[in-house]
């Protein structure tokens, strides 16, 4: 049986949205929402949130949530991951976004079913289907894979290059939630970031570099993330509806 520790990293000092873990949706912190929905997993043996910042270590503490303090110079959510738990005893770490109130839990479970299987890869993330009017948005992340479901690359420009027709069935939309075995999170934060890294601005290139397999599960729902304040209004709107405001 493998043993899975989630992390969900919260840094105060959001470029877009400084503070935002703390910022009230529909009377809860948005730190709150994401811890009490991530609990909901049936996969996870521990959940605790990783930050630099002692007001969101505070207010973790204060609605019964497991939180440790990491350096406020790291530079990514993943490196603050592997600060967390590196001396924690894991098989598999979950990267899950601090940004995403409604995050499903059954994506959780999902996301860990490939290290359960003969011949696991190092790394796994989520994705689902792209509409034709996404592959132009460069705040979209899109993906394509091979036959064994693991990811050829990851870009913030429509891919594989069309000749003016919509490439359904082959693009899809990257959802950015991972999971690592803890030896290569490792690893991976130990391999500074990379010239393709930079060039597109994304981190999971880094493992693609490195040579690591990044199996892609397929899910038909979309992430909602809080990246700016009016994002809170929408998330209230959808709270709402589903009777959980």
């Amino acid at each position: 049986m493998i043993r899975t520790i989630g992390v969900i990293p919260a840094r105060f000092a959001s470029t877009r949205f400084p503070g935002k873990p703390l910022e009230l949706i529909a009377g809860k912190a948005l730190i709150q929402r994401v811890y009490e929905g991530a609990s909901h997993s049936k996969t996870l043996n521990k959940l605790v949130v990783a930050t630099d910042d002692q007001r969101i270590f505070d207010l973790v503490k204060s609605f019964g949530g497991e939180v440790v303090m990491t350096d406020v110079d790291l530079q990514t959510g993943s490196d603050r991951v592997w600060q967390a738990i590196k001396d924690v005893e894991a098989d598999v770490v979950i990267n899950i976004q601090g940004d995403e109130p409604l995050i499903n839990s059954e994506w959780l479970d999902k996301i860990t079913e490939p290290f359960k299987k003969e011949n696991p890869p190092e790394m796994v993330t989520l994705a689902k289907p792209i509409e034709k009017e996404e592959l132009d948005n460069k705040n979209i992340v899109k993906l394509i894979k091979d036959k064994n479901n693991n990811a050829i690359y990851f870009s913030r420009f429509s891919i594989p290059f069309s000749r003016g027709e919509f490439a359904g069935g082959q693009c899809y939309k990257h959802i950015g939630l991972y999971a690592y075995k803890k030896d290569f999170l490792k690893q991976f934060c130990e391999q500074s970031p990379t010239s393709l890294e930079k060039s597109e601005s994304l981190e999971q290139l880094r493992a693609l570099y490195l040579g690591a397999k990044i199996r892609v599960v397929e899910v038909n729902e979309d992430a909602i993330g809080v990246d700016h304040p009016e994002d809170i209004i929408e998330v209230e709107k959808i709270l709402k509806q589903k009777g959980l405001s």
